[in-house]
């Protein structure tokens, strides 16, 4: 009985305890659960792992000649496990002074004696993880590898190199904002934001431990899913043309005092931009590339849409070149509104080729009105035909949306059409108008502008984007041939006569249009542009210039954009030898050639046929300071007297420009001229009663 009861009773103890120990159980499980649950699951997630991102190496962006336009370098963070299984206590103490003198004199952004602390506390709180130096180049890394401590690896000495990525620009702001960024949480920009997918790659995974104080160490150095590296892109532009354009266009922009301004060349058949430069004015004399006017920028263009309404007018059957139209001296009325040329003309009639070449506001609107005022949907659509209405679809983002205004539009009123035909009331970007001049100088064609031509990897071909159509004619052969007859007269006799030269022909158009914003309007803020191709016989290149703001009292589109044009076009010509017409072509001047002397003062000429060893010219009975003139007989110059009379408007023909303003100035009269060299045409004939602060236009040859 009593084995029993002692059974019983070991057996009851044994059931309380357990039924103690499960009650005790229940009770943390709850405090755990319910209590304490933030705490530990909070403890959890610090001392968990999880896998952490390996950004793939970004691809390059190559200029057209393989030059790097974008690469990623690669930069290291220097890192310490302090707890490393071979760090042990003497090992660091042995080598802990001298990575710390070498870290200072290396990096000078402390002392020997900060790192030695910082070093020592890091062992001493035991960290597995500590940063011991951010960004480090290449060659430092590989330098660091050999210091003390650092030189054990990663098990003895506890050194842990981390790779990243560092985007740099080799070429610094050359064509920056069209090569453009992808960061995260910004809107893509360029071919950078444009083609990221391409070039970021497909990125890696390793396996990430986090540690006390919240940093993470890798669970093993090896990487679970390796990166796939990006791939590269191979753009169209040129470096050496893309340096001429930005250099030209700075100087342009600080001469000028410019505000912005953008320049584009781009190849007639492929539609390859060979140069894109936007400059922006930062401070005084300071501009940097912040926005792709070129491509973004949707506005007024000016005069540079008049290609547009002559394509109309001839187009549509209405006008020919050799029509007349009255410009009523320059000055002319639509409803209520005055419409003015850029001065005074002393024509009261022009052709329409005239108009154009002139860049006659009154002339191209008058006659846009004339023919289109009853049915001005059909001068729309013959705008809307050439496809300058609708965004290209570049390669590369920000495209500005263009406008063509419609009859049907609650903002069209009487005066749209004579405005819109000179190019206010509508908006296009600089790049899509180049887009119709390239059409003209393709016969006809329009093709998309093209920036990126290849993707490689690994320098094998993935993709090649082939030149795209957009429009296989603008307009008929017939109308083209006019058409740039008309855009040569520019150069040849118009508004833009300072860009012809005598190794290459140049056809284009001029702009100057007053912009308006709104809250003040149409102000005295202008955009000066000038929009053309070269060779005008057999054209290669299209370019187009335009200048926002020039505020140093010039700003027509000849004098602002027109040099751009030029030194651009020129670098053009001087490297690329199929655009040079053989020696055997050229006219060869042969040695007893005689040349043709500027009109002169007798004695001024005298002295310049004396130096040149001419001496056969015949001697006229006239004073030194008498006005002559010479024409070539055989092998000898001939000088005839030009008589210069009081009170009439002297004949300047044939002179320099500083005797004809000489003359003319002195008589009373003021000068507007266009070109260089000798006085090749004035606007008012000589013999004539001089006007006292009368204007003679004077065209220079």
């Amino acid at each position: 009985m009593n084995v029993r009861r002692d059974i019983l009773w070991r057996v009851y103890l044994a059931f309380f305890l357990t039924a103690v120990f499960g009650v005790m159980i229940g009770v943390y499980a709850f405090r755990i659960q319910f209590v304490e649950g933030d705490k530990w699951r909070q403890l959890a997630k610090d001392l968990g792992t999880s896998y952490e991102t390996i950004q793939a190496t970004r691809g390059n962006i190559y200029a057209e000649d393989g030059s790097l336009l974008a690469t990623s370098v690669p930069v290291y963070d220097i890192r310490m496990d302090m707890k490393a299984d071979g760090l042990t206590p003497a090992v660091f103490t042995q080598g802990v002074d001298s990575l710390a003198f070498l870290l200072s004199k290396t990096f000078g952004d402390a002392s020997k004696a900060q790192y030695l602390r910082q070093l020592k506390q890091a062992r001493a709180d035991g960290k597995r993880y500590f940063l011991v130096k951010r960004k480090v180049t290449y060659n430092q890394m590989k330098g660091m590898k050999h210091w003390p401590l650092f030189r054990l690896g990663k098990y003895k000495g506890g050194c842990i190199i981390i790779e990243q990525e560092r985007r740099q620009k080799p070429f610094k702001i050359l064509a920056e904002r069209t090569i453009g960024y992808s960061r995260e949480g910004v809107a893509p920009v360029g071919l950078e934001g444009a083609y990221n997918e391409i070039l970021s790659g497909v990125s890696g995974k390793r396996l990430m431990q986090k540690v006390s104080g919240g940093q993470t160490i890798p669970v093993n150095y090896d990487n679970e899913i390796e990166p796939e590296n990006g791939k590269d892109i191979y753009t169209t532009i040129d470096i050496n043309i893309q340096d001429v354009a930005e250099d030209a266009l700075m100087e342009a922009l600080v001469k000028n005092n410019a505000e912005s301004g953008c320049a584009i060349l781009m190849e007639v058949k492929t539609g390859h931009i060979k140069a894109i430069a936007n400059l922006t004015r930062k401070g005084e004399g300071r501009y940097e590339e912040v926005y792709n006017y070129g491509v973004g920028e949707s506005a007024e263009p000016g005069s540079t849409f008049k290609l547009a309404s002559l394509i109309a007018l001839l187009e549509s059957g209405v006008a020919e070149l050799e029509d007349s139209v009255d410009i009523e001296h320059g000055v002319t009325t639509f409803y209520n509104s005055t419409m003015k040329d850029s001065e005074h003309s002393p024509y009261q009639k022009l052709t329409l080729q005239q108009s154009f070449e002139k860049s006659s506001n009154v002339g191209i609107s008058k006659l846009v009105f004339q023919h289109f005022a009853k049915e001005p949907e059909k001068f729309v659509e013959q705008i809307t035909k050439l496809g300058i209405n609708k965004p290209l679809g570049l390669q590369i983002f920000g495209e500005g949306k263009p406008r063509i205004k419609n009859p049907n539009d609650n903002d069209w009123s009487g005066t749209t059409l004579p405005w819109m035909s000179i190019g206010y009331e509508s908006v296009v970007t600089p790049l899509q108008m180049l887009a119709l001049y390239n059409a003209v100088a393709n016969d006809g064609k329009m093709v998309k502008p093209v920036f990126v031509r290849e993707v490689r990897n690994v320098g094998k071909l993935v993709e090649r984007f082939e030149t795209q159509v957009l429009n296989k004619s603008i307009c008929s052969k017939s109308t083209l041939k006019k058409v740039k007859q008309a855009m040569e007269g520019v150069v040849l006799r118009g508004t833009a006569t300072n860009l012809k030269n005598d190794n290459y022909t140049v056809a284009g158009k001029t702009g100057t249009a007053q912009m308006a914003d709104a809250k003040h309007g149409y102000r005295k803020y202008y955009k000066s542009s000038f929009a053309g191709y070269f060779p005008a016989n057999d054209p290669q290149y299209t370019c187009i210039v335009s200048i926002n703001g020039a505020s140093n009292g010039i700003y027509y589109g000849s004098l602002v954009s027109g040099p751009v044009f030029k030194e651009i076009a020129d670098k053009v010509y001087a490297s690329k030898l199929e655009l040079h017409v053989d020696i055997e072509q050229r006219e060869m001047v042969t040695d007893n050639t005689l040349p043709t002397p500027k009109v002169a003062q007798k004695n001024d000429l005298q002295k310049v046929l004396n130096a040149l060893g001419i001496s056969s010219h015949e001697e006229l009975e006239v004073d030194e300071n008498q006005w002559v003139s010479a024409r070539r007989d055989q092998e000898s110059l001939k000088m005839k007297e030009r008589k210069m009379i009081s009170g009439l408007i002297p004949d300047v023909t044939g002179m320099g420009l500083k005797d004809a303003l000489f003359l003319i100035e002195n008589a009373g009269m003021k000068v507007r001229f266009t070109g260089s060299g000798k006085v090749r045409k004035q606007s008012l004939p000589p013999g004539q009663k001089v006007i006292r602060g009368g204007i003679v236009y004077l065209e220079l040859s």
